[in-house]
């Protein structure tokens, strides 16, 4: 008789769904997937994001009794939204919903924050969430004995303990990136008595915790199996797109978009744009958390999501009229700063359209230039990256949006460096799933076999590269129209 399979399953809990993947460590082939979606708490002010935790528990738990294959998982692995503030009181009960990392209504605490550590803070971290609610909410406050992140709420639901991991906790605000470890001046400003709040730091590379009985009912699944210590949905991407060692760049469209690459070192940037975050995988030799500089814009695909409303095309239907559209629409720019910006560092900041013609206002056109807009932002941040000693010679797209037909040829255009699709776009889910294997055999990420092949791939063309430079200097005067 063959031994049993063992799969491990990853779960990826966004701000517009929970995905869950089951990996075959052995044959390196994803088993099964599910997701189910949700949406933001309605009517909040402007700059207001928010979800309830339960939410994210929900569609877990739904997520993973659709899975058939749920008697062979022998380990989980959590991937979670960056920054969001979750405020649990002495039992893990919920205090209230969690400020998301697109709520940019805590601009001023940001700003106090930066001025009071002498690091940059910006408004979608997590400190800045804690100080405006310790500020402005007081009797909330009060009632929080820990203050957490989606992913170690979630893993908190798995196993009924708290803690956390450097990765995620590195964009929090108040962990000191080159140590790894919370910086007390940071935490001190960001909100009172927020040091008996915090969970405990467990290493990125070991078993957790274990499956606690009364979830293990409610998923389906069988009680004790290892839990790994998880991370934040850009460190769990790290993992499944292969950038655990030095010299891989991966750019993630999604809510937001995201590029970065795992270093040795960390990468410092005096203005604080590009974050100088930690990975959830270890240095190669060593079992100390790499260092994951990372971009990340707030606007990326909900510009083309409104535009689908807007129409009633689909995706796929938008892309195709797309085609037809010449690179920079013909004057049309979109500035797509529709929730503010993170970088650039404008808050504040409203979305535009410059440029209109006659020929402007047709959905072609639109979804194209909200394609070019997108791209041609995180295309400025990477110009950035390239200025802190990064050099990518390919860059590896993932997540959802990444499946675009037309995106490839048009991010390749914008940073002037060929881009290739992975076979598997889902890679939070699936580095979660990595995570778990690793965790639960005690071996390192790098050992675990996954089949991630390249899909479509694009390189910048010669007679487009005039195009596309004339384009990101248009594109960075229509940013400072937005400035002033």
């Amino acid at each position: 008789m063959s031994p049993a399979r063992q799969l491990f399953l990853g779960l990826d809990v966004g701000t517009q769904s929970t995905k869950a993947l089951v990996l075959d460590p052995d044959s390196g082939q994803v088993i099964e997937r599910s997701s189910i979606g949700y949406g933001l708490i309605e009517g909040l002010a402007p700059g207001q994001a928010e979800q309830h935790p339960s939410t994210w528990l929900k569609a877990v738990i739904e997520a993973v009794q659709l899975l058939k294959c749920r008697a062979e998982i022998a380990g989980i692995g959590v991937s979670g939204q960056q920054h969001g503030a979750v405020l649990l009181g002495e039992t893990f009960d919920i205090v209230r919903a969690a400020k998301l990392w697109c709520d940019t209504s805590t601009a001023k605490e940001a700003a106090q924050l930066t001025e009071a550590t002498g690091r940059a803070i910006p408004a979608g971290f997590t400190a800045p969430k804690l100080r405006y609610i310790a500020d402005h909410e007081p009797e909330i406050w009060s009632r929080t004995a820990h203050a957490v992140l989606p992913h170690d709420f979630i893993n908190a639901c798995l196993t009924h303990d708290l803690f956390t991991e450097v990765g995620d906790a590195s964009g929090t605000g108040y962990l000191d990136p080159v140590t790894g470890q919370y910086d007390p001046r940071a935490v001190e400003a960001t909100a009172p008595g927020l040091a008996g709040k915090l969970p405990r730091l467990v290493p990125c590379d070991e078993v957790a915790g274990t499956l606690v009985p009364s979830t293990a009912e409610e998923l389906g699944l069988r009680p004790g199996i290892p839990v790994s210590a998880g991370g934040g949905d850009n460190m769990m991407s790290a993992i499944g797109s292969g950038a655990i060692e030095p010299g891989i760049v991966t750019c993630s469209l999604g809510t937001s978009g995201t590029i970065f690459a795992f270093t040795d070192a960390a990468c410092l940037d005096p203005e604080g744009l590009i974050a100088p975050f930690r990975a959830s995988s270890p240095l190669p030799g060593t079992s100390t958390a790499g260092h994951l500089p990372l971009l990340c814009v707030m606007n990326c695909t909900e510009p083309l999501a409104k535009l689908r409303t807007l129409t009633g095309k689909s995706h796929g239907e938008l892309t195709e009229l797309s085609r037809h559209v010449p690179i920079g629409c013909e004057g049309t720019t979109f500035v797509p700063f529709l929730a503010g910006e993170r970088v650039p560092n404008l808050p504040d900041a409203r979305g535009a359209l410059t440029g209109l013609g006659l020929g402007s206002f047709t959905p072609g056109v639109l979804y194209r230039a909200a394609l070019e807009g997108a791209a041609l932002n995180l295309a400025a941040g990477l110009d950035r990256m390239r200025g802190l000693g990064l050099a990518p010679s390919v860059i590896r797209l993932v997540g959802g949006a990444a499946k675009n037909a037309l995106w490839p040829s048009i991010l390749a255009g914008a940073f002037d460096c060929p881009v290739e699709v992975l076979g598997e776009t889902e890679t939070a889910a699936l580095g979660a799933a990595i995570q778990a294997a690793a965790a639960a055999r005690g071996v390192r990420v790098s050992e675990i076999l996954v089949s991630n092949a390249a899909g479509a791939a694009a390189a910048p063309q010669e007679a487009d590269r005039l195009a596309y430079a004339d384009l990101r200097a248009r594109f960075a005067e229509a940013v400072k129209r937005v400035e002033s």
